[in-house]
């Protein structure tokens, strides 16, 4: 508990969504970095942190860069996307695994989630593809988000693309250290791409990654991403390149966050595990469902609230918990409801059936980052059930089931 200087009120400290978490061995790699004077965007720590990230999800190849949004970039430069182009995308996401696609002139095209794993609808894409044969405008790309650390059908979608030859770019920003079928979530398209924002399960402050089993193309992102400078002993320029290269500092950083990603999924996995078993017994709340088949990295805890049964809105939850001075934040608003892409084609899950939307309407993220504590997570559950608990308490003990408190 801290106390506000002048005043007697006393202020709770603040629980954050999804704090950075350090190793402690970080400094040295950055002390390496500045002895060597090897602080650039280039150097030993980003050729072996791309080696690192390849060998740990069993790519060929990764190139570093400076956020994951450039990797969807470079991914959809890769694929000779230009004006004109349609590109399919998961509608359930955050706005930067789409601002790529406007960045190259192309237009997006957004497609539902469905309720197993809140992530692209096989059914939707189904008939989005068809009708895009039937118009001789097939999408040159799909790209496909993994949300809040959970895999895609990618089985389904995978099918469904190469029917119809479409590459799938893979944006597992969120989800390094998921698996599908045993294999690592973002290396099942054409290219995968990840995150190391300061709120990601491992982090380099601001970074991002790209990986392929394609050598001659990842070569050709590493061109690409160094302002595509061609070789001769002057500055020569044939094509339009990227500033995006990482930094050798703060791939270093990198080596050693991913060091300890098990140790981040299972510290995530175990507080996804807390919540469910103090809350989940409460049947207003639906947690988002683990896919069958794989093992997410449970980046963020995030559940659905029925609303007309609780009594309680989504917004009331949340102004409750930022009482408290926690962080909890609504789900992704879906992309086709955005301002920026208002008149963009959309394929619903099923006829009246919007998943996104009715997920939006409904759900909470809550706080998950692998450095919360014992005592931050019980907050946060407490608060959650007084919330209920002021709403009506004669309620409450009928939502909290036969399971009691």
């Amino acid at each position: 508990m801290l106390r506000r200087e002048g005043s007697d009120v006393m202020e709770k400290s603040r629980i954050g969504l999804s704090r950075p978490h350090m190793s402690g061995k970080e400094q040295q790699y950055i002390n390496d970095a500045f002895e060597t004077n090897w602080i650039a965007p280039l150097g030993p720590n980003v050729d072996a942190f791309e080696k690192e990230i390849a060998k740990k999800v069993g790519t060929k190849d990764a190139v570093a860069v400076s956020s994951g949004t450039a990797a969807i970039h470079l991914a959809l430069s890769l694929l000779n996307i230009t004006k004109g182009d349609t590109v399919f995308c998961s509608t359930f996401t955050f706005v930067a695994s789409a601002n790529p696609i406007v960045y190259q002139g192309a237009d997006p095209v957004f497609i539902d989630s469905e309720p197993d794993s809140w992530n692209m609808s096989p059914q939707a894409l189904k008939r989005a593809l068809q009708e895009s044969v039937l118009e001789g405008n097939l999408p040159k790309a799909v790209i496909v988000v993994n949300l809040y650390g959970q895999s895609s059908k990618m089985d389904e979608l995978l099918q469904l693309c190469n029917h119809y030859d479409v590459p799938i770019i893979e944006d597992a920003a969120e989800s390094l250290g998921t698996t599908y079928k045993g294999k690592a979530s973002g290396t099942f398209g054409k290219f995968g791409i990840y995150s190391f924002n300061g709120n990601k399960i491992i982090t380099t402050s601001g970074g991002g990654m790209l990986v392929s089993n394609d050598e001659k193309a990842m070569q050709r992102a590493r061109f690409l991403a160094s302002q595509a400078r061609d070789p001769a002993p002057h500055y020569e320029h044939s094509v339009t390149g990227y500033n995006y290269r990482l930094s050798n500092i703060l791939a270093g950083v990198g080596r050693t966050q991913l060091q300890v990603l098990d140790e981040r999924v299972s510290a995530r996995r175990r507080i996804y595990d807390i919540y469910y078993n103090r809350l989940a017994n409460l049947s207003v709340i639906e947690f988002m469902p683990e896919l069958e088949g794989t093992k997410m990295n449970r980046w963020l805890t995030t559940f659905i609230l029925n609303e007309e049964e609780a009594g309680i809105t989504v917004t009331e939850l949340l102004a409750e918990l930022y009482s408290e001075n926690i962080e909890a934040r609504p789900v992704w608003k879906p992309l086709h409801m955005q301002p920026l892409f208002k008149g963009a084609r959309y394929y619903s899950h099923g006829l009246n059936d919007h998943v996104a939307e009715r997920l939006f309407a409904t759900g909470i993220c809550l706080p998950s980052g692998s450095g919360l504590t014992s005592e931050e997570q019980l907050r946060v559950i407490r608060c959650i059930r007084d919330a209920f608990f002021k709403v009506d308490r004669n309620k409450y003990y009928l939502i909290l089931g036969k399971h009691g408190v």
